[in-house]
């Protein structure tokens, strides 16, 4: 059983003449895109606000891990004493902000399914235009803000970019969309990021490509693993499903966690899911008497009456070395 997804198959692993004259035949485009990207940043005079900003983002389209990256730098800001707010646009969702995420108030379609997942680590702040979503959290207490996303945005001045890099994929085939994944052309990207982190185990030798850019580029390593409250599915049968950027690496957690994935779903990243969306596959499970999994991002955008027959497995991110992490941060902070 498996579905559509938003990417592109092409972008990172063309198997097909065809899908490599896709590539070629977008190449233009990408160029075009690359350059428009490059020049917005003339535009601009980034505007510096009064406490410092910290920036986690990425270089291609979809998800790379975001998300948990900017949850697990306010652990780490925490400890030491910090008061950090996030700082999300809300993707997916109607609000334009700012305004500071309510749990018991907002939903998915409101805010975004990202800012519901981060405001159980820190005050959370939606807000389309970045500066006067950080003066809103300033003016609220803020010591620092920690924005998901927001790289490729030139308004707002970052203190310290922190680029997240997928290991399983890199950037793709190494173009900019639409004829690959990446949102800018590389090397520009890479000279106004402070530090990279590679998430999982660098397939692509996403590393060498770095250090071609930029040789002294400090390259952090992190993985994903599993909540301990998570369900016990180790040899067991189950139904799992995923809209985020790369559907498929969920489904290689749950098998990595010793899951057997008898049935699997793949939407696009922050599908508005509806009942008929899900209603074959979890009646399918259910039949089965296999419990129905999903990401803890997919699982706050389910309908009201699918949502306790399904389970959300989530992860957090594992950094092998925080200590250097927060040294990087605490060196542009004290900047």
């Amino acid at each position: 059983m498996s579905f559509w997804t938003s990417a592109p198959e092409f972008w990172y692993a063309p198997k097909t003449t065809a899908e490599k004259a896709a590539a070629l035949a977008l190449a233009p485009l990408g160029k075009i895109f690359g350059w428009l990207s490059e020049k917005r940043f003339d535009l601009y005079y980034p505007v510096p606000m009064s406490k410092p900003v910290i920036c986690v983002g990425n270089l291609v389209a979809g998800g790379a891990g975001k998300t948990p990256t900017v949850m697990s730098i306010i652990d780490l800001l925490l400890e030491k004493g910090y008061n950090p707010h996030i700082l999300t646009r809300g993707y997916g969702g109607s609000e334009e902000g700012p305004v500071q995420v309510a749990p018991n108030r907002d939903t998915a379609e409101f805010v975004g399914d990202e800012a519901l997942l981060l405001v159980e680590k820190a005050p959370t702040w939606v807000s389309r235009n970045r500066a006067l979503g950080a003066q809103s959290a300033i003016y609220s207490g803020a010591s620092v803000i920690v924005m998901d996303d927001g790289f490729q945005n030139p308004a707002m001045y970052k203190n310290f970019s922190l680029l997240v890099v997928d290991g399983g994929v890199g950037f793709g085939n190494g173009q900019v969309m639409p004829a690959g994944p990446l949102r800018e052309n590389l090397g520009f990207g890479l000279t106004r990021a402070d530090a990279v982190v590679i998430i999982g185990d660098d397939k692509t030798n996403a590393a060498a490509e770095i250090r071609k850019h930029v040789e002294n580029m400090p390259i952090l390593s992190a993985r994903l693993v599993p909540d301990a409250q998570n369900p016990n599915i180790f040899g067991k049968q189950i139904f799992a499903f995923a809209g985020i950027g790369r559907p498929e690496k969920f489904r290689e957690t749950l098998t990595a966690a010793g899951a057997i994935v008898e049935g699997w779903g793949s939407y696009p990243d922050h599908m508005p899911y509806v009942e008929e969306d899900l209603d074959e596959l979890v009646k399918t499970a259910e039949a089965k008497g296999m419990p129905v999994l999903t990401t803890a991002k997919d699982y706050v955008r389910l309908p009201e009456n699918i949502r306790p027959r399904v389970q959300p497995f989530r992860v957090h991110l594992q950094w092998q070395d925080s200590a250097e992490v927060l040294r990087l941060i605490e060196a542009s902070l004290s900047r």
